[in-house]
């Protein structure tokens, strides 16, 4: 029977065996793409939400249709939002629809 203390001492060398060997780093190709990736996010803020299916699903449709990523999407819809709005603003209306 083996003993904790050899069990204990034979860990480490366990460890190393099995291990696949790490992954080569990225070529500089992809490493300087994304950082104009990370620069492209300066002064911008992350918005997002959490939706059922249904909402996942008519997303998805409306970002196939249109050819849009999330951001370009998520932009659209705030667009039209918020001139519908201000529409309503101009003509008098409150948010609930009255006058």
């Amino acid at each position: 029977m083996v003993t904790k203390n050899a069990q204990a001492a034979a860990f480490p060398d366990a460890l190393g065996k099995g291990d696949p060997e790490p992954p080569p780093p990225p070529p500089a190709a992809a490493r300087s793409a994304s950082r104009l990736s990370d620069r492209s996010r300066e002064a911008r803020k992350h918005i997002g939400g959490y939706f059922e299916q249904e909402m996942v699903e008519k997303f998805a449709v409306l970002k196939a249709r249109l050819g849009m990523d999330n951001s370009e999407l998520i932009k659209k819809a705030i667009d039209a939002l918020y001139a519908s709005e201000s529409a309503r603003r101009a003509f008098g209306e409150r948010p609930d629809g009255r006058r």
